[in-house]
This record gives structure tokens, sequence and C-alpha cells, in this order.
């Protein structure tokens, strides 16, 4: 018996740990470079400890000279855990991240070349903090405030740039909807060059510093070198060109190097992840073993088929084949709802009828799906925990202006609410307007003194007056008039579109927060109302993360979700335009296919997630405009649902979706058929939350007051699955 098998059998009696024939040949090839592409739930974690503890239990490798590097803290702790679970007895190894072993490169270079310097992000200064700097740079260079989403496009677009080792005359070649974003990224460069007596750093300089000191000073190469003899990276998928190169630079020497990667889950390139270094690893390194980890320890079989056929769309990719010994379970499930405003009713729906919540999780593309499934899930009293909880929604500028429309109508007399806005009426004000208003300080109307006072030409004058009268009557309106009356009367939506225009923001995107406002709004009686109900669900949403370990439904991105996994996976709003984006759509018909690319492997991420049930969501309506399904989407339906010979498909969407809901559950006979008995003031049973009063049925909405709760609910939907009886 080799000294491996009985390592293997030692570890199968110590902790049960029994490794597959191929996470065993990653074990033990411990010399030279490794290339471990392991597909979801192939057990990539626990063939990465095997592999350590064999070094050193084994092999007898000092464990100061083996270094693990993760993509994140949260990751290098858990395998640190994990490793001392897994073998109490051994002294663990360095795991970290690839910042933290850069910025041991930096501290020591600048020591050597008595360079003082302060990093300028984690825990610092509010007038050194990196997002103040740049607030003030671009402030200066575009002479108007930055949003929150400029903020996180600009902060991406810079590192995107030093991770990419671009040089300056490069800086434009790189798409940026942030006006003027070369212009200001030079200037904060500028800057942290030429502050006080010290360099200014941020966690991208980390990077490039770290790699040039590599580069330029070979005495400290030599040394880092010559401090670990066994190297290993983990997520390499993910991994930038400036962070595989300080790699490649400390084990050139030895060339021990075990990377794991999946090039199929690379769905970074937008912070500059390089998955096509892992297809061109072996011309770095000619002489590597490439292993993959195919077996899929996680999902049921239909899941794995559907997701490994699904992942084949894709051409610039090692072949794998993912496959499972895991039994059957139930059909991928498709999901076709008549309209956008049905879904987080849906989803409320069916998750409440489950006694576990934790094990569910419902994947989105985009943050902003999350606010309609909060406003649901409260309403239905399931709890739920979302994984992005620094979701920004309710403190966008778009919201906050709505909410200010709303004070200034209820005390035209606030001089401070209108500044906020006086530059999002279609009237034309300028600073000199505004400047004027505040110095009068007659605590009249805001209206009045604009009229009576101030310099504005005939048609400006004639817009206040008209202004003022829907102030008047917007005290008197329900939120979903007010909130229809600040977009259309007041001109804020031509706003939008022409700063859209302008700045560089995305329509859709600002329109779809009105619409979503709208949506809660259908939840209350008046404006005031309306204000605390986006109090509560801001507070709610950010409280939400303390429900992590609690039994809550996981609110989370596609993004967010890579690295977990769900008895039951719900993923929602596949409709062209949000997965894939447009902007994918149009790359691919230039010809560049990365983006779509890049798309589909978040589809697979999101996909293998779900270990027994896997639904897909899509919908033909969205605020009143017809939509077109996703091609995932579509893509799925076809291998589920084969053409037959005739060339046409066994089952459209409409009939999945209604053979799904009478599998189910069976309707009663007594269900209410015709939309047209749906009248306010009618007592109803609901097959799930029991009997209550209509208050409100218009626009496809039927809203019913339960003893504890109300609810909105989407007449479609009621109607198909036979939700409701008469009541008594």
């Amino acid at each position: 018996m080799t000294t491996g098998e009985k390592f293997f059998n030692r570890k199968i009696k110590d902790i049960g740990v029994s490794l597959n024939s191929v996470q065993k040949q990653a074990v033990l090839h411990t010399e030279g470079p490794l290339l471990l592409l392991a597909s979801p739930g192939s057990g990539k974690t626990t063939t990465i400890i095997m592999r350590i503890g064999y070094l050193l239990e084994v092999l007898g490798v000092d464990p100061v000279r083996v270094k693990a590097v993760t993509f994140s803290k949260a990751s290098a702790n858990d395998m640190k855990d994990r490793f001392q679970s897994f073998f109490p007895g051994l002294p663990s190894i360095d795991f970290s991240t690839i910042h933290s072993l850069a910025f041991q490169v930096v501290r020591e270079y600048f020591w050597r070349n008595d360079v003082a310097y302060k990093l300028i992000e984690g825990e610092v200064g509010f007038e050194l903090n990196k997002k103040m700097v740049l607030r003030r740079i671009f402030q200066s260079v575009n002479e108007e405030n930055i949003t929150d989403d400029q903020l996180e496009e600009l902060t991406t677009y810079i590192s995107f740039i030093k991770n990419r080792m671009l040089p300056e005359e490069k800086w434009s070649s790189v798409e940026s909807d942030v006006p003027k974003a070369v212009e200001i990224f030079k200037q904060y460069e500028d800057f942290k060059k030429s502050h006080a007596n010290q360099l200014l750093v941020d966690y991208d300089d980390m990077l490039t510093i770290a790699n040039r000191a590599l580069d330029e000073n070979i005495k400290m190469r030599r040394k880092y070198q010559q401090k670990y003899d066994y190297f290993l990276t983990d997520e390499s998928q993910d991994t930038s060109l400036v962070q595989h190169s300080i790699i490649e630079k400390l084990v050139e020497e030895h060339r021990n190097l075990c990377v794991v990667a999946d090039d199929d889950q690379s769905i970074y390139t937008w912070r500059a992840a390089e998955p096509q270094y892992l297809l061109d690893f072996q011309k770095v390194y000619p002489e590597a073993k490439i292993l993959k980890m195919e077996q899929n320890y996680r999902s049921s079989k239909e899941i794995v088929e559907i997701a490994n056929r699904f992942i084949k769309r894709n051409k610039n990719r090692y072949d794998k084949n993912m496959f499972t010994k895991n039994p059957d379970k139930k059909p991928v499930e498709l999901v076709s709802l008549t309209d956008y405003k049905g879904q987080a009713t849906y989803l409320a729906e069916e998750i409440s009828r489950l006694e576990n919540y934790e094990d569910n999780a419902i994947l989105y593309r985009n943050n902003s799906s999350s606010i309609t499934l909060i406003d649901a899930f409260e309403q239905a009293k399931i709890p739920f925990y979302m994984k992005d909880s620094d979701n920004r929604f309710f403190s966008h500028w778009v919201v906050q202006d709505m909410m200010n429309f709303m004070r200034l109508a209820f005390d035209v007399r606030r001089t401070d609410v209108f500044e906020r806005i006086y530059g999002k009426f279609n009237w034309f004000l300028s600073r000199q307007h505004m400047a004027q208003l505040k110095r009068m300080g007659n605590n009249e109307s805001v209206f009045d003194n604009l009229i009576q006072f101030s310099d504005l030409k005939d048609f400006q004058r004639l817009k206040v007056k008209k202004g003022k009268k829907i102030f008047s009557e917007m005290k008197d309106m329900s939120p979903t008039q007010a909130i229809r009356a600040i977009r259309s009367d007041l001109g804020y939506e031509e706003v939008l579109k022409d700063m859209s225009k302008r700045l560089g923001f995305n329509k859709e995107n600002l329109l779809d927060i009105l619409n979503t406002l709208e949506e809660i709004s259908k939840s209350v009686d008046g404006v005031i109302e309306f204000g605390k109900r986006i109090k509560h669900l801001d507070a709610l949403m950010k409280s939400s993360k303390f429900n992590k370990h609690e039994n809550a439904v996981t609110f989370s991105t596609f993004h967010s979700s890579k690295g977990l996994e769900f008895s039951r996976v719900y993923m929602i709003d596949l409709i062209e335009g949000v997965i894939p984006a447009q902007s994918d759509i149009e790359s691919k018909k230039e010809g560049i296919m990365e983006p779509m690319e890049e798309a589909v492997r978040l589809f697979y991420v999101g996909m293998t997630r779900a270990k027994e049930h896997l639904e897909l969501i899509t919908y033909q309506m969205k605020y009143g405009k017809k939509v077109r399904v996703s091609q995932f989407y579509e893509d799925v339906n076809r291998m589920i649902n084969p053409p037959t010979q005739i060339g046409k498909s066994q089952s459209k969407v409409e009939k999945i979706r209604k053979k799904q809901a009478k599998e189910k559950a069976p309707v009663s006979p007594n269900a209410i058929k015709d939309e047209k008995v749906l009248i306010k003031g009618l007592m109803v049973k609901h097959r799930v939350f029991g009997a209550g009063e209509i208050v409100n049925c218009e626009d496809g909405i039927v809203e019913i007051r339960f003893p504890k709760f109300s609810k909105q609910l989407a007449v479609g939907t009621c109607l198909e699955m036979g939700l409701l009886e008469l009541g008594q």
C-alpha cells in the first residue's frame, strides 16, 4: 500500500472523508504546476484542505513554507477553520487574501525606500477617505454632486484599469458612463502623490505597487520567492491580471503552484477578472497538469444535467461534463406569469406553504428586484435575509426626490426642501432664483415668493402657478395619485429622461424605481402612510442581515450567491434586458461574444446553487409593456420540452405555468373564475391566507384585507390557480 493510499484510508477512518479518483490525483500532485478545474458542488474545498494536509502530514513540509491565497477574508477564515477541523494536530498554514499578501510586500518596499504612506480605505479619517476624495474631484470637474451610483461606477472604473495594468494612454478606451471619468482619475492619482509629505494608497494601489516592487527590486523578489515552497490559489477565475502577475513572480523558481478554479463560474470580468488566463494556463506553464473535478455532490440529477447542457452554449471554455451520482428528484420547473406584478405575490404564496424557510433562496440579476419581494414577504409575515444588505434603493436620489416632493406638498413654506428638488422641476430655475428665495426668509409659500418677488420669465411664472395648484391638491391625493402627478404633471419623468441623456444615467433603471414606488404605494391609503411605509421597508431591509442564521428565506443577486447552496432556488425576472442584459445582447450583435458568455456563466452559477428544487420564473408584461422572455429561459424550456416531430414545442410557456399550477394543489370546484365577481366589499376565502374582504380591485390587482394584514394579489394568478372562493 502506498503512502498516499494509507493517508486516504486514515482520513476515511478518522474524519469520514472519502475522495474520488480525480480528487486523489489532485492531492498527490504536489510538485510542479497544477490547474484544478472544479465544477460546482465538486468538493473543491475538501480537496484543497486534504492536499495541504498531505503536504504537512505525509511529506513533512514545514507549514510556514506553504501559502494559500483566497478570494476574500471570509474564505480565508473558512479554510483555516476547515483545515483545523480536518487536521487538529497540525499547525495551520498561512491562509490570506491576495491584498493581504500584496500589502506585506508594499510595506517592506516603502520601508526600504523611506516612503511615508497612508491607506485611504477602510477605517480612515473622513477627509482622506477615498470616496470623499473622489466626490470632491467629481464636483470640481463636473460642477455638480456625484450620485451614489456614479460613485460606485467610478470606483469600479478605476479598479478595472489598475487591475488590468493599463497605461494612461489607454484609460479612455475603457467605457464609463461617469462624465469626464478619465480627467477625474488623473486628478485623483495626482492628489494621492502630492498630499503633504506622504503617499496616499488605496486597495488597488497595494496590488500595482507590490507588482512593481517585485519587478524592480530583485532582492525583495528573491526573498519572497524563497519564503514559500508551495503556493495555492483558490477561486482563480476571479483573479485579475495584476494578481496573476504577482503570483507568477513568486513561484517562478520552484513552480509549485496549484490553481483551483472554474472557468464556467467566472462572473467578475467587470471587476477585471481574467478568465482567459485559465484557458492560456499551459502557455505560461507548459508542464502543467490539468485535472477536471466534474462530479457534482450537491444537486439532483435533473438539475445537474440541465445545467451541464446549458453551459455548453459557451464556446470559449474547457470541455467539461459535469455529472452526478445523486438520485432523481423532480424536473426543473418553468413558470411564466402574466404580469410582473404577480411575481412577488406568487413567490410569497409558494413559500408560505413551506415549513422550513432557511433552505430557500430567491436569486435575481439586479438588487432592485428585491424591493417588491421585501414588500410582499413582509405583508405575508415571511422572514427573509438579504445577502446584499447594503442595497441603496431607499437612499437613491430618485426615491429621496419623491419623498421631498411629498414633504413640500404638506408644507409649501419649506425652502430647505424646495432647495433639494428645485432643479428637478421642468421650470428652468437657476441658482440665482434659489438664492433670491432663500434671502426672503419670510416663512411664506415658496411658490408665492417665486411668483411675486423673483426674477422669473413669463413662461416660468406660468409653470410655477400650475405647480402651486398641483401641490395644493396633492395633500388629498392617494400616494399612487401623488406619484403619478409628480411624474407627469410636474414633469419629473421628463427631467429624468433629460438627465439620462446628459449624464449617462440608465433611463430604464430610473423609471423602474418610480414604478416600484408606485407598486409599494398601492398598499397604503395616504401620503404620510406611504412615507412611513418607505422608512419601514428600508429599516426592514437593513435589519434583515441579523436573520442570516435564522429560519429565513435568502434574497441574493446571482453574483453574491456564488459559493452558496440551498434545497430550493427560485430564479426570477428572467426577461431579455435583465438577463442577458441589453448590453450583452448588443455586444453579441457586434460580434463581441464575451459579455454574452459571462451572462451565460452567471445564469449557470444561479442554477447550480439548487440541490433539489430549481424554479425559473418569467412573465409577459411589466408596468403595462410587453417584455420578451429571456433566451436563457427559452433554452432551458427547449431542453425540458424538446420540439416534436412536427417542429413545435410540446408545451408553450403559458401551458407550462398552468400545468404546474394544477400539480401544486388541486383547484377547488367553487373557485372564482370570473374577474367581474371581484368587487369592493366582497368577502372571499383565499386558499393560503384564509378569509378576507376585497378593499380594491383595479389594473389587474385585487387588494384583500385579512384579519392581521392586507395583501395585493394578481387577479390573473388568483383566477388561474383557483386561489379564491366566495366567503361568508
